[in-house]
Formats: structure tokens, sequence, C-alpha cells
């Protein structure tokens, strides 16, 4: 469903919602379907979203549509949905695509890919570009039918026993980094690991990791790697505006009334939007916190910024000869980003570079 569809149908979910047609509602017989996450329950943003998803279905469909949120590793790992929803052992999950990269490739570019789409862009792609129709055709092999989950903004470039001097530090630097960024860190020498949210402070106070990524103040606050590391560096050039997803089971899916397709749809675009505002409303509050206890704060270094964008579009210039997948919605995307990164360069950054540096 494109994004005049989704209009149309959030309007039906709206007069739902509002109470005016339960004989609608009403007469269809109770679903209850089971949501396995990728993520810890400790995150009320990333995992929150999987919430406020579930229960505004809840409240559309006056209690006859139930979804069980269960986090990751409850139901199985949080590595594991893909094959899950693909199977059928669970009806949903919510997840970042780019974790199954492993899989193919173009799982990544549903998310989040080194020097892509922020998140207003990679939100336009999605809904007003090709990007859900292309990813659709995509997912369509693995049984799944995908909807925006969520969106974090930028993230910040990790957490590092050691600061980032040069590119010398990055040969043999052991680092927690999700998806397909991987690659390209390995590409830099350092050693990618994958490892679930939950699992990496132990990782990194073990020492068994020299670094580590996730999202942003907020979360990485609350999951204490300021207290196992010193220095916080940024941006992340591999996230610019990484997109969550719920996936569902093609067959569970078709097998739905037109009204809870409706709902569905409604409620993503509601746990879509509300992820990116707890973010941005929630970070800023914890960075002025971090910074307070003396956190060693550092940009990027550019020569590792430059070697990181030089290796990036080497990988996808090899995937583009060699995947067909990637090949054909790497090319939109790509296209897309080129227009939209020209229209930003008037707008958005001229704007954001003059108030950041004003005097309110």
């Amino acid at each position: 469903m494109q994004r005049r569809s989704f209009i149309n149908h959030a309007g039906i979910a709206g007069v739902l919602a509002a109470g005016a047609a339960p004989a609608i509602v009403h007469a269809q017989s109770t679903i209850r379907w089971r949501l396995a996450s990728s993520f810890p329950k400790s995150l009320d943003t990333i995992y929150g979203a999987a919430e406020i998803f579930t229960k505004k279905i809840a409240d559309m469909s006056g209690g006859k549509f139930q979804i069980s949120v269960h986090a990751g590793g409850e139901l199985m790992k949080p590595f594991e949905v893909v094959d899950a929803v693909q199977n059928q052992s669970v009806e949903m999950a919510h997840t970042a695509p780019y974790y199954f990269f492993g899989k193919d490739e173009t799982f990544a570019i549903g998310c989040a890919i080194p020097f892509g789409m922020n998140s207003r862009q990679m939100t336009a792609w999605m809904v007003e570009g090709n990007g859900l129709k292309l990813m659709r055709e995509f997912y369509a092999k693995y049984n799944i039918v995908n909807f925006p989950g969520g969106n974090t903004g930028a993230q910040m470039g990790g957490w590092y026993k050691k600061p980032l001097k040069s590119m010398a530090d990055m040969k043999g630097l052991r680092m927690r980094i999700g998806g397909f960024a991987g690659r390209v860190i390995e590409r830099m020498g350092g050693v990618p690991q994958a490892i679930p949210g939950g699992e990496i402070y132990a990782a990194l106070e073990k020492g068994t990791i020299d670094a580590a990524e996730w999202v942003g103040p907020y979360d990485d606050q609350k999951l204490g790697f300021h207290k196992v590391t010193s220095t916080y560096h940024y941006p992340a050039w591999w996230e610019g505006g990484p997109q969550l997803d719920f996936f569902i089971n093609t067959k569970a899916y078709e097998a739905l009334p037109n009204e809870y397709k409706a709902m569905i749809e409604a409620a993503s675009y509601t746990a879509h939007v509300d992820m990116q505002a707890k973010y941005d409303a929630r970070n800023p509050i914890a960075l002025k916190q971090l910074a307070a206890a003396k956190i060693n704060l550092a940009p990027m270094p550019k020569d590792v910024m430059d070697a990181a964008f030089k290796a990036s579009q080497e990988i996808y210039a090899e995937l583009n000869a060699k995947n067909p997948n990637w090949r054909k919605v790497y090319a939109d995307y790509a296209k897309f980003l080129k227009d939209e990164n020209l229209w930003f360069r008037f707008t958005e950054a001229r704007f954001d570079s003059y108030m950041q540096n004003a005097k309110l």
C-alpha cells in the first residue's frame, strides 16, 4: 500500500478508533497474534515502538485484534525473527532490517547503509518514492510484508575505550556494530562483532570488544556504556537515518479483513513518528548529562570518515556487479538520495547550520 492508500485507510481507522462504526469491528472475530521484537524491554524507545503499535491496534479494533509483544530472546534470539516470520512461527516481528544483510545485502537498504539517507529522506523515499514498493517486492521472497516501524534519526558514532585519533587506530579494533557497516569496518582493518543490544554492556565490561555503537545518548546512557568506556565519538557515518520495520508473514496478513489491514497501516505510521519524536526529545537531555559526567565527546577523525566513505562506495560498486536484488533497489535509492541532498543543501543544511550557531 502506497501513500494514498495509507491516507484512505487511516481515515477508516480513525473512524473505528472514534467508535463511530462499532458494527464493523464487533462483526469481526477476535484475532490474536504474537510479535517478536529484536530489542530488550529496557529500551522504551526502540522496543516501545512495538507496544505503541499493538496498543493502537487494540484501541482501533475495540479489543478484537490483540497482538502480544515479546522482547528479544523471549521467543527466539533477536537475530532469528526473520526466520520466525518467514516460517510463520510468529505472525510478525519488529526489527532493524540490516541485521539480516547476511541473507542478502538488500535487507540493509531497507534500514540504513553507510553514508545513506537521513530519517526525513528515508521516510520520503518509502512513502512518496519507490522505497516501499521496491522493498516489498524484495521481502516477498521471504514471505514478508513490511511496514515502517520507526526511525532513530542520525546516530552517535559509538563508545571507545581509547579515542580514535587516526585511521591507524582502526587496525584490529574489535567493535560491536550493527548491520552492513561491519563490512566497511572490516575493510578498514577493524573486527566487527554482531551483538544484540542487551548483551553489549557485558562484552565491553569483560573487554571482549574495544568499542560499541548502539543508537544515541538516551539509550546508551540507560545501557550504561559510559561506565566502562571513556570516549563517545560522533557521528555514526553508517546510520544517518535507520528505519525499523514491522515484518508480517504474508499469509497471516492476507488472511486479515480489510479493516484490520487498515489498522495495521495506520498503527505502523503512528509508531513510526512516535519513535523519532522520543529520540529527538530525549537525546539532548541525556547528552548534557553524559557531558556533565566528563566523558570525552569527540568528532570522528576526518581520515576515518574519508576512508569509510571510500570503502563504502567500493563495496556498493561490487554489489551492483554481483547482486541483482541490490542493484535494482540501490539504483533507485541512490538517485533519490542524490536529489534529496541537492534540496537539503539549499534548505535544511543552511538553516540548521545558522541556527546551531545562533545565540538563543
